[in-house]
């Protein structure tokens, strides 16, 4: 029996990927990993906004998107699809519209694959994100899109192939709360983003709470992080306030945090410089202002509360300043760069609490 599921398998694996038949499971019935808030109602959106007021209508858009959710499985198939039904969504890219796929090897989450999803919203769609693959169980994840609301995600593989879920593969829950930049604006790859980098260098699963433009500390938001399982908060909040927002804003939000999760670490990392300011004097007196005012009002906040952080190590540009997708967000390389920074003291700060 052993000798024929063998031959079976090895006939599957030469047989052109467009002349097998492919069988595909909903994501919700294997692993699903990387929610702040894991047990939402639709389980693709990142929120429950029934347990919450004040919420408006960007706020639901942003956290809507699928940003962070990553799917855990094991198989033994030779090619992975995924299928998709996207209610809406940015244009058809990889970052914003596609999957990213990870598979392990020698020990190392190593990039597989990675396809948008094609155009059309409300109906199925499928993609490509490897074929070819050689014979033995493979352990996967694939980040979900980066600016997508979806209703349904499927993964598929050839029949007579095995697809079960996979184990939770990294350790710990750390909350990530940020703006554009920890939601992925401008990334390529799903799997190119702040939480994606620093869960792959650290093995520390840092949940995406990302909302593009809308990391301001206001009170939904503040009121949900409350409720958040997290054994360590890592916050990007000082990208999107004005400079009186900042003053307005942190230190109770601070207290509000601590006051349901006292002992646990609250670590701000200082906005990266956005290259948009080169030249416009404008601009780069906003953003000057923002920086001192956020490093003053963390020098206090450190000083006055335990268990509060502030890295300045943030950085997302090479020696160059080469790194820029817009002038705002970082390239790929400028996002890994910047997980790079923060990564040592983060990591630092992480391994006094246990975490390690």
């Amino acid at each position: 029996m052993k000798r024929i599921l063998i031959i079976l398998a090895a006939l599957i694996a030469v047989l052109p990927a467009e002349a097998q038949r492919f069988k595909f499971v909903e994501a919700t019935d294997l692993t699903i990993v990387g929610k702040v808030f894991p047990n939402t109602p639709d389980p693709y959106k990142r929120m429950d906004y029934s347990k919450y007021t004040g919420w408006v209508e960007k706020d639901i858009n942003l956290l809507n998107t699928s940003s962070g959710i990553i799917c855990v499985f094991r198989t033994d198939a030779p090619a992975i699809r995924m299928r998709a039904m996207v209610e809406s969504g940015r244009p058809n890219t990889r970052g914003e519209r596609g999957f990213d796929l990870y598979i392990k090897k020698d020990g190392r989450w190593t990039w597989a694959g990675s396809a948008g999803i094609p155009a059309g919203n409300n109906q199925y769609k499928e993609c490509k994100l490897v074929e070819n693959m050689a014979p033995g169980v493979k352990e996967c994840m694939v980040y979900f899109p980066l600016f997508s609301v979806m209703t349904s995600v499927q993964v598929g593989v050839p029949e007579g192939c095995t697809l079960e879920p996979g184990e939770k593969p990294f350790k710990y829950n750390i909350v990530l709360y940020g703006s554009s930049f920890t939601h992925g604006s401008a990334s390529v790859r799903p799997g190119n983003t702040i939480p994606g980098f620093l869960t792959r260098m650290t093995g520390f699963q840092f949940n995406s709470l990302g909302v593009s433009g809308d990391a301001r500390m206001q009170p939904q938001f503040l009121n949900a992080l409350k409720d958040a399982e997290a054994d360590a908060f890592f916050f990007d909040t000082f990208s999107n306030p004005s400079p009186n927002e900042i003053r307005e804003r942190t230190l109770g939000f601070i207290e509000g945090i601590q006051s349901t999760h006292p002992g646990v670490p609250l670590i701000f990392i200082r906005s990266i410089y956005r290259e948009n300011r080169n030249f416009d004097t404008k601009k780069d007196a906003l953003e000057a202002e923002k920086m001192a005012v956020a490093d003053s009002i963390m020098a206090v906040a450190v000083k006055r509360y335990k268990d509060v952080y502030y890295i300045k190590s943030s950085n997302a540009a090479s020696p160059d300043h080469e790194t820029t997708a817009d002038g705002v967000h970082p390239s790929d390389f400028g996002y890994h760069i910047w997980a790079e920074s923060v990564r040592k003291p983060l990591v630092k700060i992480l391994r006094k609490y246990g975490i390690r």
